[in-house]
């Protein structure tokens, strides 16, 4: 989402939350008495949460400071990457910082950064994290990306990912744009680029379903605020794509094992389930970028403006 406007707003007030049931269908999903509940505040534009269970710990990206923040139940918020997603010296004032956060097969940090425009991989621990990175691709057929958003990583090991415009200063109309198309793109473990797909205006969250037999591709264009459904071919390619729905601009995207569809954007959380059909949202005042599941999917982190949100779902959720 491009939302560079916010450095000119004053930090906004605490949003409120509530939970809108539609069907008999969410009360598996979400407890009926769970509050949204805010956790850490103070950033410039939180997105990308990754929650990793070997460390108990939930890793955000604040894409306009260049930071990522690490929150924790017994400490909260703490920085924990500097110069996140630019190592550059000259200075610029778009979104530069990281967006998009994942663990690769090997436990290692996966980073979509703005600033550099790559996928990088940090090239150091998890429990001693610095800004040395790899860079796992920037570009396809000589033609720099303009600012990777999100990934996700398939059990094979390739990795799938979104390349909207949004880090560019002047976005689509940045000299520095090197393709006509906005791409989304697969890394094979050999390290080839492939393009998927480049008929999305603003591809942004990525996720599969369960079996990654097919994904989803968000689009956050106003005028085709769509989330585009396709198949996966033996090759790993997209095939047979259609729109999943068509009611609302989605920024993140996450799916459960049971195939529910959790997609943010402005007013929240709209959860569907495989068939598309819309069992209930989580209202939140503004823009919600982001979600990520947490504790066997018992818990909802939520990125939300300058927020960070929880919402503890229902026991049996996503199993």
């Amino acid at each position: 989402m491009n939302i560079s406007v916010l450095f000119a707003q004053p930090t906004k007030k605490e949003p409120d939350g509530k939970i809108e049931k539609l069907s008999k269908e969410l009360d598996v999903i979400i407890n009926h008495d769970a509050k949204v509940e805010v956790i850490a505040d103070g950033f410039g534009w939180v997105e990308g949460p990754l929650w990793i269970e070997s460390k108990r710990m939930l890793l955000v990206s604040d894409v306009l400071n260049n930071t990522v923040y690490k929150w924790t139940p017994e400490k909260g918020k703490e920085v924990y990457l500097e110069h996140s997603g630019y190592t550059g010296t000259q200075p610029r004032t778009e979104e530069l910082g990281s967006n998009g956060l994942t663990l690769n097969h090997k436990g290692q940090l996966l980073l979509c950064q703005h600033g550099d425009r790559r996928v990088a991989l940090m090239n150091a621990s998890l429990d001693d994290p610095k800004a040395e990175y790899i860079t796992l691709a920037n570009e396809y057929k000589g033609k720099k990306f303009d600012s990777p958003n999100d990934l996700i990583v398939k059990s094979n090991g390739d990795i799938y990912f979104t390349d909207p415009p949004y880090g560019l200063e002047k976005g689509v109309n940045n000299p520095s744009k090197a393709a006509p198309y906005q791409g989304v793109y697969k890394i094979s473990k050999n390290g080839e680029v492939t393009l998927l797909v480049d008929s999305i205006s603003r591809p942004n969250g990525i996720a599969f379903f369960p079996g990654e037999k097919s994904l989803l591709i968000a689009n956050s264009d106003g005028e085709k605020p769509y989330l585009y459904l396709y198949d996966l071919n033996k090759d790993g390619l997209l095939i047979n794509g259609r729109i999943f729905q068509n009611d609302r601009g989605t920024d993140g995207i996450k799916i459960d094992k049971q195939g529910n569809v959790f997609t943010t954007g402005q007013g929240g959380v709209w959860i569907y389930n495989k068939k598309g059909t819309l069992l209930g949202k989580i209202k939140i005042e503004g823009s919600t970028s982001n979600c990520a599941f947490a504790d066997n999917y018992k818990t909802l982190f939520i990125t939300a403006d300058n927020y960070l949100l929880k919402v503890d779902l229902a026991k049996k959720a996503g199993h």
